[in-house]
């Protein structure tokens, strides 16, 4: 069932209950609390909605709402105070076929009539609406109730239509408005989280996404099921942050499609990816499938490095909390040890300035799985400047390219072992772009341009 609040009589006692009221610096505000659970009771059906009274007396509907309704009169002395004893609402659900189904509040009520009354007013004002439905009800006794004592009637309206997840605003006045008679109750229609909601109301109808992957081609294939047959259905992939965002694969499957099936490209398996689908109904509830949630480690490839400034950035391509640092790798490469105030927890982009390039100097990401390391210098990606060696008419030529301006020592060498170059000359500092020619006689060497850090 739905939830609601307790009735309050505004007459002239005030009875406990919720919604509660409070004063703050004079002004009374209004609390409404709501429970949310999973209510799997299957919800009363009625095949029309109506109005009816308890035996010994007949009621009569109109349906109006007037501002005039909201003028009242001063009750006269020999109005018994209880005379709105009390109001009970539940949602029922009408039904065309499966999956066609509507939702209406179901309001009872109980009053003691008397001769100071001629009837009731019950009304439902949702938040969305601009206007309550109201509901008259004219009471008068049946010619087979002759029994003045019989006071007590009860009626039952079940005709306001509501929607799913709605709050609803409901309140019982008598017929003449007395002023401060009514009872009134704050209602949350169930949502469609509630079995039976989910399954027959059309916008709570999400349907079931199934998907076989083609790494090949990039694309994933995604099947429908258990939907709205006679509607429309709109996937599409996207990134989940706090929403989830359109990355452009879109796709329509027609309510005339036999296979139920379409196929969107993707770029990259990233752990957000998420597959998502909807009715083309308006305001439809949508459904989200996420499978690559455990494919983390392709989110530490998105590092790069800027020789312009010198920075070293990582910025997450999905939502991620982890510990990001600097290591430096061992020769051995079996460890990277922690460079000291390097550590960063930020949950956006994550950068490191005025670095010189290094390829033993690594990233470290950490997260609750686990650590990686990503050491984007080791192949020579991010290279900020290149030397290149060319032999023209008996002289070597040595170019050098900079991203940057900067200043370079140059030397000529002996490489006599694998990681020992003996020094044999050294020449001028070379501006980017330099060429340096070297003479015939140096030729016989085995030579090696020694560059220096650029400044």
């Amino acid at each position: 069932t739905g939830h609601s609040t307790t009735a309050q009589m505004m007459f002239p006692k005030h009875k406990q209950g919720l919604p509660w009221t409070m004063t703050v610096n004079g002004f009374s505000v209004l609390l409404i609390f709501i429970w949310g659970f999973c209510d799997c009771q299957p919800m009363r059906r009625i095949e029309e909605c109506g109005l009816t009274c308890s035996q010994g007396f007949h009621c009569k509907r109109k349906d109006n709402y007037s501002f005039f309704n909201e003028l009242c009169q001063d009750p006269p002395a020999s109005l018994s105070t209880s005379v709105l004893q009390a109001m009970k609402i539940s949602t029922v659900m009408k039904c065309a076929r499966k999956r066609q189904c509507s939702l209406y509040l179901n309001v009872k009520g109980v009053v003691n009539f008397d001769g100071n009354i001629h009837g009731v007013e019950i009304c439902a004002l949702s938040l969305d609406a601009s206007w309550p439905q109201c509901k008259s009800v004219r009471l008068t006794r049946s010619k087979q109730n002759k029994s003045k004592d019989q006071k007590q009637v009860e009626i039952q309206n079940n005709c306001f239509e509501v929607s799913a997840g709605q709050l609803v605003h409901v309140t019982l006045k008598t017929i003449p408005n007395y002023c401060g008679v009514k009872l009134e109750q704050q209602y949350y229609v169930e949502d469609c989280r509630n079995g039976d909601v989910g399954k027959n109301i059309p916008i709570c109808v999400a349907g079931k996404l199934d998907y076989k992957m083609d790494k090949v081609k990039k694309a994933i294939s995604i099947h429908l099921s258990d939907f709205l047959e006679d509607q429309d259905y709109h996937v599409r992939l996207c990134h989940k942050w706090f929403s989830c965002e359109d990355i452009g694969a879109h796709g329509l499957i027609k309510a005339e499609d036999p296979s139920k099936s379409i196929s969107l490209q993707y770029s990259q398996l990233l752990p957000c990816l998420c597959i998502e689908g909807w009715s083309a109904l308006p305001d439809s509830r949508r459904t989200q499938l996420c499978p690559f949630q455990n494919n983390t480690e392709v989110l530490w490839d998105s590092v790069t490095y800027d020789p312009i400034t010198h920075v070293l950035a990582w910025k997450p391509s999905c939502p991620m909390q982890a510990t990001v640092s600097l290591c430096w790798q061992t020769e051995s490469h079996d460890q990277c040890v922690n460079l000291p105030d390097s550590s960063r927890t930020d949950h956006g982009k994550i950068e490191y300035g005025h670095l010189d390039i290094n390829p033993r100097l690594c990233m470290k990401f950490t997260t609750q799985h686990g650590s990686w390391i990503r050491c984007p210098f080791a192949n020579g990606l991010f290279s900020g400047w290149t030397m290149k060696l060319e032999t023209r008419a008996e002289q070597m030529q040595v170019v050098i390219t900079s991203q940057t301006k900067a200043t370079f020592s140059v030397a000529v060498c002996n490489k006599t072992l694998l990681l020992l170059c003996e020094p044999l000359q050294k020449l001028p500092s070379l501006h980017v772009v330099s060429v340096c020619w070297l003479s015939q006689k140096l030729l016989h060497h085995s030579l090696a341009g020694n560059g220096g850090r650029m400044q």
